[in-house]
């Protein structure tokens, strides 16, 4: 009993000691992951324009002593940390680029950029994966595997992930897995998960008619659209993103109300050219299986209104993926997280979030 028994002891002691370890190296550098993290912000770089990002983010690889390409697609970078041991192929991916924006940010390491600010937290996503790299690269030892970290450009134009696939990076690295964060409004300290869709699922459909109309004909038209189509658990209204990490009705209660819902901009996007007159919004599904029948359901309601002669066509202009979590390795991360830090941790998310989508779907 005892020649099987002690081994098992000496791996979980063996386990504790790294995870002890990997805690302390991370508490040892969170300062100066804040600090690169608020240079990041102070200095944002729009999709396409990742140039002096690129270069912070190359030279901290560098001297963590990993190697480093830079050749991947646009101002993209892949670390690769070879562990010392055999194991898993596993990826890590942190998008670089910020938005064009000048929303009011009242704090002292603000964008110097003017009109470009990192409002998504992609900044906070850099920190994060330069951060797993620097405690990761002192385990090398123990490491099993291979982890490569790459840092995508041209998220916020949806670009990056699919030119990166398209240039042919997974010929090159041949990942078993890949894995990726998105920052919310949730307590600090606590992550949000769930298998299979992860967001609403994002459309843009383009109208077409033959004429223009009055503004309140238009206007009338998008309303009547807009009522028909929208659909929401009574009494819920989950486009107040706000209540994310509401008790009773946020993402961590099966009560939620960021489930079952069809949400539209009523506010179209209206615009004329030589062929006639266009409107244009955004909508939000979460059940794939309700897509195909948003288009002829439009067309419903065109036909029924005084606008029937008029119509030219409806259709999907904008169809971005939305990000599906692979339910083996999404119970098998859970599982991890909780084994080594109990309970608390890990919450289940029982919806999809609007307005969020990420072309992490790529991958």
């Amino acid at each position: 009993m005892s020649l099987t028994f002690l081994p098992a002891c000496q791996q979980k002691a063996e386990d504790d000691s790294i995870h002890e370890s990997i805690k302390l190296e991370t508490d040892r550098i969170f300062g100066k992951l804040v600090e690169i993290r608020r240079d990041f912000h102070e200095n944002p770089e729009l999709a396409g324009n990742e140039i002096r990002t690129q270069e912070i983010v190359e030279q901290y690889l560098l001297d963590l002593g990993l190697d480093v390409e830079t050749n991947v697609y646009g101002h993209g970078v892949v670390g690769i940390l070879r562990g010392e041991k055999e194991g898993r192929i596993i990826a890590w991916r942190s998008d670089m680029d910020a938005l064009p924006s000048d929303y009011p940010d009242e704090v002292a390491f603000k964008s110097k950029a003017k009109g470009v600010q990192h409002g998504c937290g992609h900044d906070i996503h850099m920190a994060i994966g330069l951060g797993i790299a620097e405690v990761l690269a002192k385990q090398k030892e123990s490491l099993s595997g291979t982890v490569y970290f790459l840092f995508q450009p041209e998220e916020e134009t949806f670009k990056g992930a699919k030119n990166m696939i398209d240039s042919g990076l997974f010929s090159k690295i041949k990942p078993d897995e890949i894995y990726g964060l998105h920052v919310t409004a949730l307590p600090v300290g606590q992550i949000v998960v769930k298998p299979n869709e992860m967001f609403a699922y994002q459309k843009r459909v383009r109208i077409q008619l033959k004429n223009a109309l009055s503004d309140e004909e238009t206007k009338e038209l998008a309303r009547r659209i807009n009522s028909f189509l929208s659909r929401a658990n009574k009494g819920s209204k989950p486009w107040e993103l706000q209540q994310i990490a509401d008790t009773k009705t946020g993402l961590k209660n099966p009560n939620t109300i960021f489930k079952n819902y069809l949400i539209m901009n009523e506010n179209f996007s209206i615009y004329t050219k030589s062929d006639g007159l266009f409107l244009e919004a955004n909508l939000y599904e979460t059940n794939s299986s309700n897509l195909k029948g948003i288009i002829p359901k439009i067309k419903q309601v065109i036909e029924a209104s005084d606008h029937k002669g008029q119509l030219i066509s409806v259709s999907f202009v904008q169809e971005n993926p939305t990000v599906i979590n692979d339910k083996e390795l999404t119970g098998i991360a859970v599982k991890t997280l909780d084994d080594i830090y109990g309970k608390g941790l890990v919450y289940t998310s029982y919806g999809q979030v609007p307005f969020f989508n990420d072309d992490f779907a790529y991958f």
